[in-house]
């Protein structure tokens, strides 16, 4: 079991949940994300089914700004984990979405004027959000 800082509970410590929690830690404490503008876990409708994003990052007036998609650490981030986190974003529309195994870590910012997303050489720092 580890404490989930932000959901305020003890999770199962699996390798997905691992990554999870090293991450969270890293956008609280190197990249200045606030602890209560994140949610993990965070539930989704898309078409018609229950889905679960792994954290989402809200603005203050409490959109959804960002996705993160978390994979364990012997699972390649491939294009299927792209489609996945993108079809979340077909619900939550955010302007930041990001996938890591705990080894690879990839954020693009979504450019919906294009339909595409750009990918970013660095994950921006809270304060550099849109």
């Amino acid at each position: 079991m580890i404490f989930d800082v932000v959901r305020r509970r003890y999770v199962a410590l699996t390798p997905e949940e691992w990554v999870r929690q090293h991450f969270v830690h890293f956008l609280l404490h190197h990249k200045g994300y606030p602890s209560g503008l994140m949610a993990n876990e965070v539930q989704v409708l898309l078409n018609g089914m229950r889905r679960r994003c792994d954290t989402v990052l809200y603005r203050r007036d409490l959109t959804p700004q960002m996705i993160v998609e978390y994979k364990a650490p012997d699972v390649r981030i491939t294009q299927e984990v792209f489609d996945q986190i993108s079809r979340y974003n077909l619900v939550l529309r955010v302007d930041y979405l990001i996938v890591s195994n705990g080894i690879e870590h990839y954020c693009c910012r979504m450019d919906y004027d294009s339909g595409r997303y750009v990918f970013l050489s660095d994950i921006p720092h809270y304060t550099q959000l849109l």
